[in-house]
Order: structure tokens, then sequence, then C-alpha cells
């Protein structure tokens, strides 16, 4: 039996409960009105309240999937994923943060898989994975991407490359309106876009992505977190 993960789970839960204030949950146990629903990789290092600071329930809205996805297939038809649309669509929420980060395992898998065929056997994983191959090809074959660059700086390369991507399909979707805002990060613990580890970097705003045009539109004290490694389109 599992029993030693069970009991180390509910001394978390514990730990959890022991540090809540009083009336932690009083605005909330009958709706939730989350700010922000964000799209961030499932990665085990990604905190994805803790990168924003959220300590409070009710600001965010989170989902998740290896590789940071928006889209989903029904019916044939390139759809938003539903996790994504269901605060959109029944609870106001009007901000979309998709969060990538550096190092990305299902980037790297699709990047190997063009690079080396290296395919991936897991047919859940193969699923999620196959789904990026495009995009990293893509990614490969512009301008925007050093291809020959070293692997791990491809790799961090194609991680930007994606969220830029799944923040196009966000943008260009008749299904959210123009009042929903759109926004791409990148999540970096590896010092590749500057000196601070665990900072989020703004790489994608509602489709700009270029630094300086994002700069303009923030104070100066926001500037150091705006960066990106691919070269301008």
């Amino acid at each position: 039996m599992a029993t030693p993960i069970v009991r180390e789970l509910l001394d978390r839960n514990r730990d959890h409960t022991d540090a809540l204030p009083a009336g932690y949950f009083d605005a909330v146990q009958t709706r939730q009105e989350p700010t922000v629903v964000s799209v961030s990789c499932s990665d085990s290092r990604v905190p994805q309240g803790g990168m924003f600071a959220v300590d409070e329930p009710g600001y965010l809205f989170t989902s998740s999937n290896i590789g940071n996805q928006v889209a989903d297939e029904y019916e044939g038809e390139a759809v938003i994923d539903g996790n994504l649309m269901f605060p959109v669509h029944y609870t106001g929420t009007r901000a979309v943060a998709v969060v990538g980060h550096t190092r990305c395992g299902a980037v790297t898998a699709a990047y190997r898989w063009l690079t080396e065929d290296e395919a991936v056997d897991q047919p859940g994983v193969r699923k999620r994975v196959e789904e990026l191959v495009p995009i990293v090809e893509d990614g490969l074959a512009s301008d925007r991407v050093d291809a020959d660059a070293e692997s791990a700086a491809v790799i961090d390369q194609l991680v930007e490359y994606n969220v830029e991507r799944q923040v196009q399909f966000l943008v260009d979707h008749d299904s959210l309106s123009d009042d929903v805002s759109v926004c791409g990060f990148v999540y970096d613990f590896h010092g590749t876009y500057g000196d601070v580890a665990g900072r989020t970097y703004a790489v994608n705003v509602g489709g700009e992505t270029d630094p300086a045009a994002i700069r303009s539109e923030l104070p100066e004290g926001y500037h150091e977190f705006v960066r990106s490694l691919l070269a301008a389109p």
C-alpha cells in the first residue's frame, strides 16, 4: 500500500491548514471571480501561483499541461481548451496568462523528435508532444530562432517561440472576445534571461513581441521584466 505518500500528503495538508488565517475562504465560499486564468506547464519546478505571489483564494484560475498548450480538438475543429475557457465563459475572467519555462521538457522532447528522431513511446505523452512538433519545426525554420546554437540555447528560444504561438492562437480565435487580455510569459529558473532565478519575463502582450513596444506601455520599474531571446520578426 502507498501509505507513506498518503501520510506525507496529509502532513503537508495539516501544515497548509495550520497556516491559514481565520476567514481565509469567507469571500469565495459561494462564488469565484478570478482575475486571471493561467495556462502553465505542469513541470513540478514551476509554481503556478507562487510565481505571481498568489496567496489568496479566488485570484488565479489555474490550468496546466506539458508544454503550456491552449488548444484542443473537438469534432475535428481546433478549439480553445475548456480548462481555459471555463473561467472566461462562466466566471467573468478577463485576462489570460500563458506561461512557459526555461528548458521545458515537452519542448525538448519535440525538438529531439525532429533533430534526433527520438520519438515518444507513451501514448498520452506522445499526443501532447506531437502537438508541439509543428510549432518547434516552424521555429527551427524561422529567422526568429538560432537553430545552430548550442541545444540548451535553442530549446530556450523554442520555449519562447511556443509561448508566442500559443498566445497568437488565442488572439486569433473567434471564441475569445476582444475584451479578454492575453499575455505570454517565460518563467526562468536557469538564469537564461537574467540573473534573478524564478523571475517571470513578459515576452508577449496581446500578440506584441517587441520588447521595446511592450516596455513603452509599462512604467520604467517593470522594464527589467521584459526581455526576449528571439530575433525580431
